[in-house]
């Protein structure tokens, strides 16, 4: 009696641990993956905001707007060195700048508070060199110390007789270079920068949305064409925790509904709506040495749903195969020609080309 009494409670102790197992295992692995993948935005906003402060990043997105040159080199030294700037009476002087065969600068001086400054105007803006400019607003970069800026100073001062020296007092080593700002290659970085930094942003969000609020992550969310995804979430959870009828290490199949939860992904699928299953072996090699063979599960459900398990073992996916089409004698087995139209035909894909080609054959 003594031996009754130890087996019904170590049964009990083991399905207490069971239910404390897999109480809310669904949930737990959405952050677990969501927490993981917070991480890469994290890593690369807080890293653009470290080179903010050795690179003009902010500055290049949004140029500081200043009234004449005089803050050029407290702006400079702040690491604010693009700027949109109004300017007033500028002087060609004659020289331009030439890159791969092409002309793409005008060099222009103005004078300031009794101190010249060389502008590099864009052929554009000038009108291919005119001889003066009475009023202007760009948006440029500021160059320090530029060889290009030097040299010209050199021709400047032995065409106006000038020595080095004098034209060094004469002109602030500070210039403004327009192409620099508004060139195409500066219009795409800044382009391609925002979208990534927006894109960031924006994982970030749903990243953190999912982990404070799981039933708002994409796993569930695309459990709406199915019915309530807060209810199926629950469902699932519950079917989970009470026993599952097949589980593998990532892999679960409950009563109702086919779950994964794997460093891949969370998916979970009814298997009422389950249409198509099949398997997919890679062969992993390195040169001519073959490391081993891992095995995909594809799942198509309908509403066009597609699940991917990558990197199982074949006895675990025969396994999941095997009780899936058991579970539900509708669902297609295996790849093959056959199951592909079928499936396609189920799910309408392809339906609205097939309708367009049709439409141009009967006008042709």
């Amino acid at each position: 009696m003594n031996n009754t009494m130890n087996e019904t409670i170590n049964e009990t102790i083991n399905e207490s641990e069971f239910d404390q197992q897999f109480d809310h295992y669904i949930t737990k692995n959405i952050r677990d993956y969501y927490k993981r993948r917070i991480w890469g935005p994290a890593v690369f906003l807080l890293l653009l905001i470290v080179l903010s402060f050795f690179l003009p990043l902010r500055s290049l997105v949004f140029p500081t707007k200043i009234t004449n040159a005089g803050k050029i080199s407290t702006l400079y030294n702040k690491n604010q060195s693009y700027v949109e700037v109004t300017l007033h009476d500028l002087y060609f002087t004659g020289y331009t700048k030439e890159w791969l065969g092409q002309r793409n600068g005008y060099y222009y001086y103005t004078i300031i508070s009794d101190r010249g400054y060389i502008v590099l105007l864009d052929p554009k803006t000038c009108d291919q060199g005119i001889s003066t400019i009475e009023e202007i607003t760009i948006d440029a970069k500021i160059v320090q110390n530029s060889i290009a800026a030097s040299s010209l100073m050199e021709k400047l001062s032995t065409d106006l007789n000038w020595t080095n020296e004098s034209m060094s007092e004469s002109f602030s080593s500070y210039m403004l270079d327009e192409p620099a700002s508004s060139g195409w290659f500066t219009k795409l970085f800044v382009l391609l920068l925002t979208l990534f930094v927006l894109y960031a942003v924006l994982h970030l969000l749903i990243c953190a949305l999912s982990i404070a609020f799981p039933v708002l992550s994409r796993p569930c969310r695309r459990l709406y064409v199915y019915g309530n995804p807060k209810k199926i979430l629950e469902e699932a959870e519950e079917e989970l925790k009470t026993l599952p009828q097949l589980a593998t290490e990532d892999m679960f199949i409950t009563q109702h509904y086919f779950i994964e939860t794997s460093s891949y992904g969370v998916a979970i699928v009814p298997i009422k709506e389950i249409v198509w299953i099949y398997k997919y072996s890679t062969l992993h090699k390195f040169l001519w040495h073959h490391f081993s063979i891992s095995y995909t599960l594809y799942i198509t459900a309908n509403k066009r749903r597609y699940i991917r398990c990558p990197k199982n073992t074949k006895s675990d996916i025969d396994g999941i195969i095997d009780y899936l089409a058991e579970a539900n004698h509708d669902i297609l087995v295996g790849f093959n020609e056959k199951n592909r139209q079928k499936v396609e035909k189920m799910q309408g894909d392809y339906i609205f080309l097939q309708k367009f080609f049709a439409f141009l054959s009967k006008k042709v």
